[in-house]
């Protein structure tokens, strides 16, 4: 998925919820900070979304947008209509949002989850797929170690879940260099 994409989806999302804003999840968020972000960091086909507005409409999107969808038969990628339960993120996340809103989003706004947040929020699912999104972003300087800890500790999971995220955090900076 690129920024255009991206920007496509936000567009899409808006028209079939009949919102004008929608919080974007999942890893093309990073998109909203990072529009040039690495390749590595862009391999997902979906953009998952949910109206801030009219929550209710996400299966709509789901419908309309969603995986093997004409929407995505025809431009290659699609918009998955999820629900705010489906994300574990630290406190504070809605003050740190990424606005995303120009002529190719036709004005709608795309808040999208700050890296810091995304990466946490990563990392409590600790998919190996996961892992890897968070150490591109460790590499690649997108994210900041002790920042990253510090939202960690702002997750919403038990202290046990807490240290150990906190641990493979700072042994994969190390190893990193």
């Amino acid at each position: 998925m690129t920024r255009d994409d991206l920007e496509h989806a936000i567009r899409a999302a808006c028209d079939v919820a009949g919102d004008t804003e929608v919080y974007v999840f999942g890893s093309q968020a990073i998109l909203g900070q990072y529009p040039d972000a690495p390749a590595a960091l862009c391999q997902s086909p979906d953009a998952d979304v949910m109206p801030k507005n009219r929550p209710e409409r996400a299966d709509d999107i789901d419908g309309a947008l969603g995986e093997l969808s004409m929407f995505h038969q025809t431009f290659g990628f699609y918009v998955h209509g999820v629900s705010l339960e489906i994300a574990v993120l630290p406190d504070g996340w809605k003050n740190r949002l990424i606005r995303v809103q120009n002529q190719n989003t036709r004005q709608c706004i795309g808040w999208c989850v700050e890296g810091h947040d995304l990466a946490a929020s990563k990392l409590v699912a600790f998919r190996e797929k996961d892992r890897n999104f968070v150490r591109v972003l460790l590499t690649e300087d997108l994210v900041d170690e002790r920042t990253l800890v510090a939202r960690i500790r702002s997750l919403g999971i038990h202290q046990a879940d807490q240290e150990r995220l906190t641990i493979w955090v700072t042994t994969t900076c190390r190893e990193l260099g």
